[in-house]
């Protein structure tokens, strides 16, 4: 499907893709993973055709399509349905076309071309997508300007995965997911016809729905069979071999030499010796094994700890002034608690963790926290909200005052800010440097409590396997919300569930969410599929009529593609000068004619609702 042959680019000076080399079979799911800043991102745009490469090609089969996520979210007045439905601009084009042609050989070639990429049920697979993103249906007819930049992220994100384009590429499509969106993106792209190039530091992503990974390291790309625990074993065995094969390089090379000095200058042993240095000249050295280490994160403990319980909830009730978001909160968090929260984005689950900071007040019930307790709060939102002009240097000479610069350096190289980057602006710094920075910020004065909202946005798979270390080496209680499945499983304790206003414990594990998850999914379609369209049953008269309304209109559209078909038909004249023609056209029409049988179904349902 895809052929990388011998890539290279620079920028600024530096060496991201030297050589590189691939090829990826067609209909394929496979992950990119390699450290940040190593230059997935740019692989990508080399492939779109966004940047230019040194030297080098890319091949993919003539008119395959490629498709991948908007980089700004999709604003204006359209709506998030027809935002989605654009998605595949070749259907757009046939539509838009159909609205204004007049030739009836172009008609009929549009619709068969509509019936042949099944058109007719765009609309039904658009908002399928979306609910599993996270939209009601009732938020699809909202327009993209109603929504946050996170959701309208969603959105791009639904089109792309609409558009169903022969080679689809995604660079961390889960960083606006909640949990029950990336179970549903899991599942999608394992079930994706075609082939699917995606970046991703989601371990269980990696896990469950590629088949195989493609590692950029050092400017070389590596093709590994299998998903990411199995890239990981094949890499660990590799490295292994290589050491060994090196060691015994290393030998083989010492013998040759000490054999060359001790018998050089002796005449019965000159061309043994000569030999014997050519052989060295030939011999290809084998690269030591070097590791990228990956900076520590450090998150200072509590001086005093708080004796249990550290909170307590009594029937609380929390929201922003008007009625209440959670209610009937009764729960006990203990000071070395680890909890990890469930729950689609929207139930209130950040809405909680402000709640438990501080940020928000009971409004009813109680909440009971010792005077001295901490907490320390994360959030990817806060990003967005660092000085730009300022430096981690900066930050820390306002967090320590009275220090010398030489302390205050060595805590920043306790977080992994070295000199270059402890003096660089935060608007120079990458998205895992700036979460870095935050991590410090929050932990600094040693909280009782953590909340971690989103943690492990931007970081790497080594990045958040160092911040794993630290969440279980610190000795508060954490409060966690993530959309990553393994660190969940590695540091959370407890789980609590944020649903139908309000948060309650939940006994079972992340497979038994997942199950509960994909059941309710399950049950929502097969209500769907029972009521009628615009669920009539339900819905106020006027959507009653509404509905009618656009049956009416569908069906009056039908019976005019119908009788355009019938008098292109009618012409004998077409048999004899295009029968295959012919033949399509007789086709369309029978597809038309039971599209119209089914609308005209419908409004006989729906219909018999209204009256």
């Amino acid at each position: 499907m895809l052929t990388i042959r011998g890539l290279t680019y620079r920028i600024g000076g530096r060496l991201l893709l030297d050589g590189a080399s691939a090829g990826l079979p067609e209909g394929h799911r496979i992950g990119l993973v390699g450290r940040n800043g190593t230059g997935k991102s740019t692989l990508f745009k080399l492939i779109l055709g966004e940047l230019s490469s040194e030297a080098g090609a890319i091949d993919l089969p003539r008119n395959a399509r490629i498709g991948t996520v908007a980089q700004e979210a999709p604003g204006g007045e359209r709506s998030l349905l027809d935002t989605v439905l654009d998605g595949d601009a070749e259907r757009a084009a046939l539509v838009a076309e159909a609205a204004t042609a007049h030739d009836p050989h172009r008609i009929a070639e549009i619709q068969t071309r509509l019936a042949d990429i099944d058109a007719h049920s765009a609309p039904s697979r658009a908002a399928r997508i979306l609910v599993g993103l996270g939209f009601s249906e009732e938020r699809q007819s909202l327009p993209c300007s109603a929504l946050s930049g996170g959701w309208r992220m969603r959105v791009a994100l639904a089109a792309a995965l609409f558009g169903a384009p022969d080679l689809l590429l995604l660079d961390e499509p889960t960083n606006y997911l909640d949990l029950e969106g990336t179970i549903w993106l899991k599942g999608f792209i394992r079930a994706y016809p075609h082939t699917v190039l995606m970046i991703s530091h989601d371990r269980d992503l990696l896990n469950d729905a590629v088949e195989a990974i493609l590692h950029l390291d050092r400017g070389k790309l590596v093709y590994y069979a299998g998903n990411y625990d199995s890239f990981e074993r094949q890499r660990r065995e590799k490295q292994a071999l290589n050491v060994k094969l090196k060691k015994k390089q290393d030998e083989q090379r010492a013998h040759m030499e000490a054999f060359v000095e001790r018998f050089r200058y002796k005449a019965s042993k000159a061309r043994q010796a000569q030999s014997r240095l050519k052989a060295l000249a030939k011999l290809q050295p084998i690269a030591d094994v070097v590791e990228d280490r990956v900076a520590g994160f450090h998150f200072s403990n509590p001086e005093r700890p708080v004796a249990p319980p550290a909170v307590t909830w009594d029937k609380a009730s929390v929201g922003y002034g008007g009625p209440a978001i959670l209610r009937n909160i009764t729960l006990r968090l203990d000071p070395d608690d680890r909890i990890a929260l469930l729950g689609a984005n929207g139930n209130g689950k950040s809405t909680f963790a402000k709640l438990l900071s501080g940020k928000l007040a009971a409004s009813s019930g109680a909440m009971q926290r010792p005077p001295r307790l901490t907490v320390g709060y994360f959030a990817q939102h806060q990003l967005d909200e660092l000085d730009a002009t300022r430096t981690p240097y900066d930050y820390f000479c306002t967090l320590l005052p009275a220090a010398t610069q030489a302390q205050r350096r060595a805590r920043l190289g306790a977080y992994g800010f070295g000199a270059a980057l402890a003096d660089s602006r935060c608007d120079t710094l990458s998205g895992g440097e700036k979460a870095r920075l935050l991590f410090a910020l929050a932990t600094f004065h040693g909280p009782h409590v953590l909340i971690l909202d989103e943690p492990t946005n931007h970081l790497d798979v080594d990045s958040r396997e160092a911040l794993i270390l630290a969440i279980n080496d610190y000795e508060g209680a954490v409060i966690l919300i993530s959309h990553d499945r393994h660190i969940i499983e590695t540091c959370a304790d407890r789980l609590w569930l944020v649903h139908d206003g309000t948060v309650t414990p939940y006994d079972g594990d992340l497979d038994d969410y997942t199950d509960l998850v994909l059941g309710r999914a399950r049950s929502e379609r097969q209500t769907r599929s029972q009521a009628v369209p615009a669920r009539a049953g339900s819905a106020n008269a006027a959507a009653r009529r509404k509905n009618l309304s656009d049956l009416e209109t569908a069906i009056d559209t039908l019976k005019e593609k119908i009788a355009v078909l019938d008098r292109a038909l009618a012409d004998a004249t077409i048999y004899a000068e295009d029968p295959r023609k012919a033949a399509d056209f007789a086709r369309l029409r029978t597809r038309l004619a039971a599209e119209l049988d089914e609308r005209e179904t419908l409004w006989l349902e729906a219909h018999a609702v209204l009256i």
